[in-house]
């Protein structure tokens, strides 16, 4: 005989309860009255005949038994989402992969290359969103999966290490070469600093820290134009009006066809850094198409780093979490945007 399971919603208004304390928040999450949530959690204590809250004047708490059984509902619920992701996956339209991505990415790196994966994967269409936005993939369901920059810290998802780049300055050739010239770090205070904020607190490549890092306290890093996209601090920097800080990984095609330049080689003061992660739900990190984009991406990336450098022509390392590594799975922190 099957089991008879507690009332669902009262099981679901419990969860969202006790992971608030808060039947007020719990009503907003699940969009009904706090009275519902109210109601519907008496219905589960009578059925279970136990009490699950104690209703103190300024706070909602769990009982004893409130709290063993909270982690194994919420538990529960989250394998419930799982399976009908699963389930939309299985009759979704199967050729279609929605990928949100960072602009930066997105126009330096990402795009030139996405030809590649089309011949690849001819029965699967890439729909790409370039924005900086967080994605929520609770209520953003049609997203499959996002390439994001910061700490790698997502709570609820799986994400693999795609690249960690160092930051470095770059300018058109004209102006490294032009009058007075960029030889070393401290040419730099005759020059226009160029840069990019993101906004929202987010970790944009920052001159002052630069400049720090290369034992320079003398030159205003706060002087020059500002953008908020890379793709337009680039484009300025192209145009010989100023230097600008980026990562490496976005301006291969343009050192190599002479667009920028590097204008001096650098030490210690070329070790900042930044990483680019592919980040999804668990479940949807398990579909063949977002695992065949992944390793696709993974692969790019690799072989990116062996054309930017190569040792004595032997391959690079393999990209972090690329397939045969053990893939990266970050600690809870709050995500960053370009």
């Amino acid at each position: 005989m099957p089991r008879a399971l507690p009332p669902l919603n009262g099981l679901r208004a419990f969860e969202a309860a006790g992971r608030h304390l808060s039947f007020t928040k719990a009503a907003q999450e699940l969009n009904v009255t706090p009275a519902a949530i109210s109601h519907q959690i008496k219905g589960l204590e009578e059925h279970l005949q136990v009490q699950l809250f104690r209703r103190e004047p300024r706070a909602l708490l769990l009982t004893d038994a409130g709290q063993r059984a909270l982690p194994g509902i919420r538990a529960a619920f989250e394998r419930l989402s799982e399976a009908a992701d699963e389930l939309r996956a299985e009759t979704a339209d199967s050729r279609t992969l929605t990928v949100s991505a960072v602009p930066s990415l997105s126009a330096k790196w990402l795009v030139p290359r996405l030809d590649r994966f089309r011949r690849r994967h001819p029965q699967i269409d890439v729909r790409l969103d370039a924005t900086g936005d967080l994605v929520d993939f609770q209520r953003d369901a049609d997203i499959d999966m996002g390439i994001r920059f910061g700490a790698g810290d997502y709570p609820g998802l799986d994400a693999v290490k795609l690249v960690e780049g160092r930051i470095v300055p770059v300018c058109s050739p004209e102006l490294a070469n032009g009058d007075p010239p960029l030889r070393e770090p401290a040419d730099l205070r005759h020059h226009t600093l160029i840069h990019t904020k993101w906004g929202g607190g987010h970790t944009d490549p920052d001159w002052g820290e630069w400049l720090r890092s290369a034992g320079l306290d003398d030159i205003d890093a706060r002087r020059g134009p500002q953008f908020n996209q890379t793709a337009h601090a680039l484009e300025a920097a192209m145009q010989g009006q100023g230097v600008v800080l980026t990562m490496e990984v976005l301006i291969g095609q343009d050192l190599a066809r002479g667009r920028l330049v590097k204008p001096f080689e650098l030490t210690d003061s070329g070790t900042k850094t930044r990483t680019y992660w592919i980040v999804a739900p668990p479940a949807k990190m398990k579909q063949p198409r977002v695992r065949a984009f992944r390793d696709w991406l993974l692969d790019e990336m690799a072989a990116t780093r062996e054309e930017r450098d190569p040792v004595a022509g032997a391959p690079s390392a393999p990209a972090a979490g690329a397939r045969g590594a053990a893939p990266e799975h970050p600690k809870p922190v709050s995500e960053t945007k370009p």
